[in-house]
């Protein structure tokens, strides 16, 4: 009977930690993955998956974006344009980072919002609860 109920507390442990891990994909904010890194001719072509988990449309968000060397040194400091970000629908961005290779990028970082448009007025939405990740080996932060 002992074995059972290891069992039971092993299973009711992997339960509790699956509703938080379940819970934690609902977070309210902004989305950003850093998807894929692809040279294209003498320039890195970065791919974005955003999604906008906020109950508002953003009509229009750029951010500033540092892109720093795999040693830790800055590389280039520019702003990204995503566009509109409907709530819940995922959207796809890629930005060409010319004369730049991809190996050369060790990290991206998400300065913060330049221009945050929501119903025609600047909004914190774009910044508050910025969540980022990376499917590649180039660090995405904010």
């Amino acid at each position: 009977m002992q074995p059972m109920r290891h069992i039971f507390c092993v299973l009711t442990g992997l339960a509790a930690l699956w509703g938080a891990a379940g819970s934690a994909g609902t977070t309210k904010g902004i989305l950003m993955e850093l998807n894929a890194a692809d040279l294209v001719g003498e320039a890195c072509r970065v791919t974005f998956v955003v999604t906008n988990q906020t109950d508002t449309p953003v009509d229009k968000a750029i951010y500033e974006t540092v892109l720093f060397s795999e040693k830790g040194s800055v590389l280039m400091l520019t702003l990204f344009d995503f566009g509109a970000l409907p709530t819940g629908v995922p959207r796809v961005r890629q930005f060409q980072v010319s004369d730049t290779s991809c190996s050369r990028i060790g990290m991206v970082l998400i300065n913060g919002a330049n221009t945050c448009t929501v119903a025609g007025d600047q909004n914190e939405i774009c910044g508050s609860g910025l969540g980022t990740s990376s499917r590649i080996d180039i660090e995405l932060k904010g």
